[in-house]
Order: C-alpha cells, then sequence, then structure tokens
C-alpha cells in the first residue's frame, strides 16, 4: 500500500516542480494542529528581563513547549504585548529545531507569531518527515492548520520504500 504521506508530499513537490520560478511547495507539518492559545512553557539556562521594552532573553539550551509543539534554540527573545500582558511573538536564533508529532524543522532562525500560530523559520531549513526530508530557504508553520511552505531553492529526497 502506497503510503498517504508519501503520495501528499509527492504531489506537492511535483505541484512545486511544476510551478519553480515561484519556488514554492506546500507540505503537511505535524499529526496534531498545534493550539497557540496555550500556555508557553520555557526553560534555559539564563533569563534577562527588560522591563523598558517589554521583552525577556532566555539564552543556553533554551527549551519551549506549547501543547504538542516543542522548540529548542540556544537564545530566545520573548516579546510581550502592550502593557506586559500575553506574549506577542517570540525570536529563536542558533541551531533552531521544531518538532510537532513526528515532524521535525531545523533552521538558523525562528520567529513565531503567538496570535496567528505562524513560525516562519529562515538559513538552511530541513524539514524531516520519517525518511522523507525536504530542504529550502524559508519554511512558514502554521501550527493551526497543521501545515506549511517551504520557498527558495526546494530541495527534496523521496523515499518511495519508506513507512511514511
Amino acid at each position: 500500500m502506497f503510503p498517504v504521506r508519501l503520495f501528499f508530499l509527492i504531489l506537492c513537490v511535483a505541484f512545486g516542480a511544476a510551478t519553480a520560478s515561484a519556488q514554492t511547495t506546500n507540505v503537511a507539518f505535524g499529526t496534531v494542529k498545534a493550539d497557540p492559545t496555550l500556555p508557553v512553557e520555557v526553560t534555559a539556562d539564563t533569563l534577562d528581563v527588560n522591563q523598558a521594552d517589554g521583552s525577556a532573553e532566555f539564552r543556553g539550551n533554551v527549551k519551549i513547549g506549547q501543547g504538542e509543539m516543542r522548540l529548542s534554540a540556544e537564545r530566545v527573545l520573548v516579546i510581550y504585548g502592550a502593557g506586559g500582558k500575553g506574549i506577542q511573538r517570540m525570536e529563536a536564533v542558533g541551531n533552531v529545531v521544531l518538532v510537532n508529532g513526528p515532524d521535525a524543522a531545523q533552521a538558523d532562525r525562528a520567529d513565531y507569531s503567538i496570535d496567528t500560530g505562524v513560525i516562519v523559520m529562515t538559513g538552511d531549513v530541513l524539514l524531516t518527515q520519517g525518511d522523507n526530508a525536504l530542504t529550502s530557504d524559508r519554511m512558514t508553520v502554521n501550527l493551526t492548520t497543521g501545515t506549511a511552505q517551504m520557498a527558495g531553492r526546494v530541495k527534496t529526497i523521496l523515499n518511495p520504500d519508506g513507512d511514511n
């Protein structure tokens, strides 16, 4: 039986090849849709809080969890909303890894807009889904829909005998 996920991935790559001038590819990301309204748990080696601009910088072995979504990086800047209420966005840099269900993505940087549930990953992006892998310059992940769009020199390796 031809795995459904692999079939979807092949269709996405074929569509991406047909529109090579745009150099974008749409893919599924994660088996569980994330909920950006859930609390965000952050652990790190150090924390610096800046009351003046409403930000907090976590450094060293930063691990972030929100529901099923996991993100790790060397440094994460958290920017709070007006009046210091709620997280507006997070900027992660240095060996960024994003995991949602069985899917994982790596990049140099990730910008997470909490209110929209969108994460934009840039710099040597690598998406792995089981035995399959895609690389690009940029990947935009919508956690609420469980989809991602890869853009900029998209390349894939398909394993037709994989379990996905």
